[in-house]
């Protein structure tokens, strides 16, 4: 929640929320299920719908209301950091609605 806070007070264009093993948004969890789907785009919405843990839900709703889209990925991963910035594909997308992304 901290980290959603503050990247709304600083009127960040999006908060990079990063993960060990696990590059981005599942259907379940992977390390556990491997038949897991990972998803590439998600709204805040389809996430709070599907009750998947990615944050906790006050944070998820902090950036939803705030439209802050949410870049989730492994920072453990090759040059992840520098790609979810420089804007390539990485990870999963979180976003408000379609149109906000």
């Amino acid at each position: 929640t901290a980290a959603a806070l503050r990247a709304i007070e600083i009127e960040a264009d999006v908060l990079l929320m990063t993960k060990n093993k696990v590059d981005g948004v599942y259907s379940a969890d992977p390390l556990k299920n491997p038949s897991a789907k990972k998803f590439d785009r998600l709204t805040h919405l389809e996430i709070l719908d599907m009750h998947l843990e990615v944050m906790d839900a006050t944070a998820l709703s902090l950036c939803l209301e705030n439209k802050l889209p949410i870049i989730v990925f492994d920072l453990q991963a090759t040059r992840s950091l520098e790609r979810a910035i420089i804007g390539d594909s990485i990870g999963t997308l979180v976003y408000s609605e379609k149109g906000n992304d």
